[in-house]
């Protein structure tokens, strides 16, 4: 970890999954998850990085088209063995929107594991925030 401070390194995670959402790039969106990563959502049930890549161009090709997910980080609680739970308001605004829909505003609930200096997400669950 170096001299960086945990919770900007937790940050970074998140950085990374809206630059590659906003690429868009599913492939480095989905690097940000381990191999066997869970994803729950309304309607949504994703496991491993390979299914979370694969749903991921689709959406991007398809209704999430030049969208946006930035997320704010509210919450991050470091757990022994370099774990962290990480609590953020995140939202996925579409084209055209200066603010988006309440059915795309989401409170998430993130498992994030240290791997190689760097930290990976494990699973997230979000519902309507």
């Amino acid at each position: 970890m170096g001299s960086e401070h945990p919770d900007k390194s937790v940050q970074a995670v998140f950085k990374a999954m809206s630059e590659a959402w906003a690429a868009p790039d599913a492939t480095e969106f989905a690097a940000c998850y381990t191999d066997d990563a869970t994803v729950i959502g309304p309607g949504i049930y994703l496991r491993g990085r390979e299914d979370i890549s694969r749903s991921m161009a689709a959406a991007f090709a398809g209704p999430l088209k030049d969208s946006s997910r930035p997320h704010s980080v509210q919450a991050v609680r470091f757990l022994p063995g370099g774990t962290a739970i990480v609590v953020t308001r995140s939202a996925t605004i579409l084209p055209g929107e200066a603010v988006p829909s309440p059915d795309r505003q989401h409170l998430v609930t993130w498992l994030l594991t240290r791997h190689d200096g760097g930290w990976l997400v494990e699973a997230n669950h979000m519902c309507q925030a």
